[in-house]
């Protein structure tokens, strides 16, 4: 299976839906090519089964046999591409770096990094007791090892 032609098609079918971009793709050993889409606003049904389609009709299955799969990132599917941290900016991350652990809501993302807050209690200043404040991060894409959407229920 040529993975250079593959890819080529599925580019060509994304290229009809600016919206939307490519997460992951790969061929196996066994000729099963999946495709995973994500889009701005979502991805509807339709538009797998368009992507699907185009690289399908162009493919010829008497020459090579093969299995194609055209899917959406499901919930527990860890953010991979700059665009999916702009689509969910004012939801709650949980992001992994090399030193640590953090939780917030991100309030801003662009080509370069992402910022996220949260609420915190630390001891007070002066006497007993804590106070709740707000904190920020701000993290380069090049120091995150893994982020994912909170779901809250």
């Amino acid at each position: 299976m040529n993975q250079t032609t593959v890819k080529d098609l599925v580019d060509e079918a994304l290229a009809l839906n600016e919206s939307l971009y490519l997460i992951e793709f790969s061929i196996s050993e066994n000729n099963k090519i999946q495709v995973v889409v994500d889009g701005d606003n979502g991805v509807p049904l339709s538009e797998c089964i368009r992507i699907s389609r185009n690289v399908d009709g162009n493919l010829d299955k008497e020459v090579e046999d093969y299995s194609l799969e055209v899917t959406t990132p499901d919930i527990a599917h860890p953010l991979k591409v700059k665009r999916q941290y702009i689509k969910n900016i004012n939801r709650i991350l949980k992001v992994k770096t090399a030193e640590e652990e953090l939780e917030g809501t991100l309030i801003a993302a662009d080509e370069d990094k992402i910022v996220l807050q949260w609420k915190a209690r630390e001891p007070k200043p002066v006497g007993k007791g804590k106070v709740t404040v707000d904190k920020t991060a701000t993290l380069e894409y090049k120091e995150i090892k893994e982020a994912k959407v909170k779901i809250v229920f």
